[in-house]
């Protein structure tokens, strides 16, 4: 059961990672979508990196308070 726990932390913590990643990526080259898929939603005016930002730090705020609790979590078992 432990050892689910560390994984799933390690999970979490990557997530956080991640999520913060593309959210500062996005931040400063808004054109990644586009030049990545070739696929403009937005039609070049911003307004989808500017909603993706916030939904990639909010999930990376979230992802991180999750594997500290998590890890507390597993201190507090381990002794």
């Amino acid at each position: 059961m432990q050892s689910f726990k560390i994984w799933l932390a390690r999970i979490e913590v990557s997530l956080a990672v991640l999520t913060g990643i593309l959210g500062v990526l996005t931040l400063l080259w808004r054109d990644w979508i586009e030049a990545l898929t070739g696929w403009s939603p937005d039609h070049h005016s911003g307004s989808l990196e500017f909603g993706l930002v916030a939904v990639l730090l909010v999930t990376s705020v979230s992802c991180a308070a999750v594997a500290r609790r998590t890890y507390h979590r597993l201190a507090a078992l381990s002794g």
